[in-house]
């Protein structure tokens, strides 16, 4: 497979050079690609570089589809920040053989029906009284002319190679569009993933987000370039046997050179960084508890493992700019006794 792959992807990169050409990093560009996919993984406060592998990594790190042993479906809906934005998200993978794994994930953040007004005489001052054709005396105040939506889609095209029983790796090939009232742009990047178990059950993950940076072309003519993110995590599950529990505790760090400096936890010049925590409580393998910190704002959910839908709910504090919700679905469409 990656012998038929990679000459595509070759033409791809060198398109994208010739394109990025005169184009500017900007900062925060990327940022609604940030926002996390699947109610476990955010429970858990986003450490999900290094977790067991299900449909959602294609978005966290393609290397960990490669665990996956039968087709998966995953569906996310989320209201954040009090209603005011739409975070869906919907994804699919399947192992074509024992040690390979391809997967698609389609993110979608939008602000719908944004009210656009104009002044019915923008040749007056404001609140300057006139008269209509019909003698009614008016004043001149912004009214509501039509609504536009802001919306922005990112498509994760990925694939995963168990290399060895303990190492993996994986590619990610993105699609994104924005849109934002009348204007749009497109763009297109990569991601590219491994994951590690360097001794017994430790896992260790690393997924370089945008690392050819990501291109944005508007159809103004403007061009902008999402800067590369570096996401690295660790997790390690505890098993209590007499409780049939298990405890999974997980950590990650996102490392950006875009200069955030006090936007982020921790900055060393144009470096910034920050971290996410999770911890999860499974119980009977049936249901879980999830709590974590998502870059400082508190995380919670949990989770009912049914026999072929994973059903899980999320919760994320935030104190400026109001609390969401996320609800998430993992359907398992078959279980393969024997593969290629």
């Amino acid at each position: 497979m990656i012998k038929r792959i990679f000459p595509s992807l070759t033409g791809i990169l060198l398109l994208l050079i010739t394109f990025a050409r005169g184009a500017e990093i900007r900062k925060y560009a990327g940022e609604f690609m940030a926002g996390g996919v699947g109610a476990r993984a955010l429970g858990m406060g986003g450490a999900y570089v290094a977790v067991t592998g299900d449909v959602t990594f294609g978005y966290w790190n393609p290397a960990g589809l490669s665990s996956i042993r039968y087709p998966e479906l995953g569906f996310m809906h989320a209201r954040r920040f009090g209603g005011v934005v739409n975070y869906d998200y919907f994804g699919g993978a399947l192992p074509v053989t024992r040690r390979e794994t391809i997967g698609v994930n389609v993110v979608r953040l939008a602000v719908d029906d944004i009210p656009i007004t104009a002044l019915p005489r923008p040749d007056l001052p404001l609140d300057a009284t006139y008269t209509d054709g019909k003698g009614n005396t008016l004043s001149n105040r912004p009214c509501q002319v039509r609504t536009v939506n802001d919306a922005e889609y990112a498509v994760y095209l990925s694939y995963a190679r168990m290399q060895t029983g303990r190492f993996a790796w994986g590619a990610s090939a993105k699609l994104v569009h924005k849109g934002v009232g009348d204007n749009a742009a497109w763009g297109a990047g990569f991601d590219l993933g491994a994951i590690w178990l360097p001794w017994r059950s430790l896992r260790l993950g690393a997924n370089l987000q945008d690392f050819t940076t990501t291109l944005l072309a508007w159809d103004t003519g403007e061009r902008e370039l999402v800067s590369p993110t570096l996401k690295l995590g660790g997790a390690y599950p505890f098993i209590f046997r007499p409780l049939k529990s298990r405890l999974l505790l997980a950590a990650d760090a996102d490392l950006r050179m875009e200069g955030r400096k006090l936007a982020a936890q921790a900055h060393y010049g144009p470096m910034s960084a920050d971290f996410h925590l999770g911890a999860e409580w499974v119980f009977h393998n049936i249901a879980s508890v999830r709590i974590g910190s998502d870059t400082g704002c508190l995380s919670a959910g949990a989770g009912l493992r049914l026999p072929r839908i994973d059903v899980d709910y999320a919760f994320l504090k935030h104190d400026q700019l109001d609390n969401s919700h996320r609800i998430s679905l993992r359907v398992r469409i078959e279980e393969r006794k024997a593969r290629k």
